[in-house]
């Protein structure tokens, strides 16, 4: 099963650089009007025709390849999944967003999330100096100017 899943990747890959590549040599629409002002260079290989005909028949060959090797590696990946999630119970998908797996210990909730709640003690607060005020001044230069 390993091996054909690899044969499959390996195709998909070979046919997916096949048809860049063909769709590269192929020539726009406004090629064939350079060609009728004596450009010449559309008819050199294939003919003046016959280009357009090979080169989208192999593009289309090469697309279907291409997806039907992705289709079969979506079956082998739902498989693989399906066989895997009978193991474990469900899939993640299948599981609400932030669920922890059945094997693994339960998320700490409440109380046990504040640090130092665990143990009963909780730590008070320091006692921070608070700075004297200056008294105002007679000359009124530490005084705030009002409307």
């Amino acid at each position: 099963m390993n091996f054909l899943f690899n044969v499959i990747v390996a195709v998909q890959i070979i046919s997916a650089l096949v048809m860049i590549g063909l769709v590269l040599i192929q020539h726009g629409k406004g090629a064939d009007m350079g060609a009728s002002f004596g450009s010449g260079a559309s008819g050199s290989l294939f003919g003046a025709t016959g280009s357009a005909n090979f080169l989208s028949r192999s593009t289309a060959v090469c697309a279907t390849v291409f997806f039907v090797c992705t289709l079969a590696l979506a079956f082998f990946a739902h498989e693989r999944n399906t066989r895997g999630a009978a193991s474990q119970g469900t899939s993640v998908l299948d599981r609400p967003a932030g669920a922890q797996p059945a094997a693994s210990a339960p998320a700490p909730t409440g109380a046990a999330l504040i640090p130092g709640a665990a143990s009963g003690a909780v730590p008070a607060a320091p006692a921070l100096p608070v700075p004297a005020t200056p008294a105002p001044s007679a000359s009124g230069a530490g005084a705030v100017p009002t409307k």
